[in-house]
């Protein structure tokens, strides 16, 4: 390699890293986000979430209607409901995977509100239970971005739906 080779490969890999420390940041940055319609690709975690909390639609441009709460039983009906008519295999998500909606820059919300519009200030539910009590479920809260292993599957939170892609 001639020295002005050289000299090109590091303007080049100069240029490569300070463009990747642009993107980097929150797990929350939209950068990690393709929102498609009423889904949105998690490309940190090669998954598909639903745009909406359950209970709103997306109208096409935000999310629409009353967020329903659920216990953990009422969730399995509505996972059934999600497969039929929508098609895949939604679930509840990991505690790492809702985790990664957390973007404590963001405003009163702790999530990207241009890709997850309308979601509620308040706790959804994963599907792992906590180890050290396993009568209880983990939850994300959107309104200081903590998660809380303290919650029993019969009380009423809410719920965005996930699939693996």
């Amino acid at each position: 390699m001639n020295p002005f080779q050289r000299i090109a490969l590091k303007i080049i890999l100069v240029v490569a890293i300070s463009m990747s420390s642009l993107t980097m940041g929150s797990a929350s940055a939209t950068s990690a986000f393709m929102p498609r319609d009423h889904i949105v690709i998690d490309l940190s975690h090669g998954i598909e979430w639903l745009r909406c909390s359950v209970g709103q639609n997306w109208n096409g441009e935000t999310c629409v209607g009353e967020i329903v709460k659920l216990n953990h039983e009422s969730i399995k009906e509505a996972i059934r409901l999600a497969n039929e008519q929508l098609g895949g295999e939604w679930r509840l998500p990991t505690l790492k995977e809702l985790k990664g909606l957390i973007c404590m820059e963001c405003g009163e919300v702790k999530i990207d509100l241009e890709v997850f519009p309308s979601t509620s200030p308040e706790p959804y539910w994963t599907g792992e239970r906590n180890p050290y009590a396993s009568r209880h479920i983990y939850t994300v809260n959107f309104i200081n971005g903590y998660t809380y292993g303290r919650f029993f599957p019969f009380q009423e939170m809410a719920v965005r739906l996930v699939q693996d892609r």
